[in-house]
């Protein structure tokens, strides 16, 4: 591949694919290399929500008091597999360490500034029907049990709103008129008007790489091994399928990109936030649009497959098996949520998102390699940031200006960064 205007994108997940469509808009040819289709991995599980207000950082103010209530609890939205403890423990500090309201801040407005063209940035990678098809923007419902449960996540809505996102308090019967298949025992909700959601991820992935390949770009399903360092940065990719010549290089691996980031030139502190979800094909009820029960942080979302409900950590790394019993938790507060669910015959999934401590990723140049680039670490909100994130990737490999200020994204931030490829 001597040809000085291709880039080959390491990753088929949302991110990967829309910076391969926006490559392409770029004037570049392009090939995406992945273990697996396009969207079979994290993005195939995704809560789905597209939503330029879900700017909120993981690590929240006042969740360390927290933690040990939820580690106690079977329903609760964190757990450790105490066998992992120890390898976690360091990046567990560290990402506690972000937990304040000075650090929820700067994260949440280093969102904002990214995902809030998302509608606009996958507009411009879909044609109109595909779009029409995929993509809802009919916006998302926060509900509360109580006031005080409302109240204790006030300074999160008051930070958003300064951001520019509309939220839109409502009573009892305002969230019934939206939402009537919802339990009776939610007294007040949030309603974000400009949020939305895809009606499945999988096939949002599928129709960007379908376009992708109609612009003539290629994708292998392969897995890389190795990277090939020559005189002038890497010459190539060592895959399964073979040695595979490379100009250009975009990482956008999600939670495997760790290894290869550090032989590419820098060391990031990337953790899998393993997510779970469950899909019932036949709910029996009409959900309209995203629902989040905010105490929980567990998303309910009606998609082409079915209702989805996705939510809760899991901390165990990239290779323990899949502990299924998450999933059924969240079938039980699903269930809590719209009593009258059918919960017959449901898919379960697991899936690993990349999160980095302070719940910012990575989308910037290799600090040692001119022509390599990094795009991972979107922790629970790929669909949200990959098309902008393409965006910027695309712009920045093409010499270009970002068009918002990227220094938050940069690979920099992280002590020790620059890391030996030996």
């Amino acid at each position: 591949m001597s040809d000085k205007r291709h880039v080959t994108v390491i990753g088929a997940g949302i991110v990967g694919i829309c910076a391969a469509a926006f490559l392409q808009q770029e004037g570049f040819a392009v090939t995406v290399i992945d273990h697996q289709e396009p969207g079979r991995g994290t993005s195939f599980g995704n809560a789905g929500s597209v939503s330029p207000s879900a700017v909120m950082p993981v690590a929240l103010p006042g969740m360390l008091r927290k933690v040990p209530s939820w580690l106690m609890d079977p329903l609760g939205p964190l757990t450790i597999r105490w066998s992992y403890l120890p390898i976690v423990t360091p990046w567990l500090i560290r990402f506690l360490s972000h937990a304040n309201r000075a650090e929820a801040g700067r994260v949440a407005a280093a969102m904002r500034s990214l995902m809030v063209s998302v509608f606009d940035d996958y507009a411009a990678i879909l044609d109109h029907g595909e779009f029409g098809n995929l993509i809802r923007r009919d916006g998302c419902l926060y509900v509360y049990e109580s006031r005080a449960e409302l109240e204790a996540a006030r300074w999160t809505i008051d930070l958003r709103r300064r951001l520019g996102a509309e939220m839109q308090e409502i009573g009892g019967s305002e969230i019934f008129q939206l939402e009537p298949a919802l339990s009776r025992h939610f007294q007040l909700g949030i309603f974000a008007p400009e949020n939305g959601r895809t009606v499945d991820p999988y096939q949002l992935v599928r129709a960007i790489a379908n376009r992708v390949r109609m612009y003539g770009g290629e994708i292998l399903e392969a897995e890389v091994h190795d990277v090939e360092i020559g005189p002038e940065g890497p010459a190539a990719l060592i895959t399964s399928a073979g040695r595979l010549p490379v100009d250009r290089l975009v990482l956008a691996a999600g939670a495997w990109s760790g290894r290869l980031a550090r032989k590419l030139g820098a060391s990031v502190p990337l953790e899998t936030q393993r997510g779970y979800h469950v899909t019932f094909p036949d709910p029996q009820i009409e959900v309209r649009r995203t629902v989040m029960w905010n105490r929980r942080s567990v998303f309910v979302n009606p998609m082409q497959p079915g209702l989805r409900i996705a939510g809760t950590v899991e901390l165990a790394g990239l290779k323990a098996a899949p502990n299924y019993a998450r999933a059924d938790r969240l079938a039980e507060i699903a269930k809590q949520m719209f009593p009258d669910l059918n919960t017959a015959s449901p898919s379960k999934w697991m899936g690993h998102r990349p999160c980095l401590p302070d719940s910012l990723p990575v989308i910037d140049r290799s600090p040692r390699f001119g022509n390599v680039f990094f795009a991972f670490g979107h922790q629970h909100v790929g669909i949200c940031s990959g098309a902008p994130t393409g965006r910027q990737i695309a712009r920045l490999v093409a010499g270009k200006p970002a068009t918002i200020d990227l220094s938050p994204f940069s690979v920099g931030r992280f002590r020790n960064g620059v890391a030996s490829h030996r």
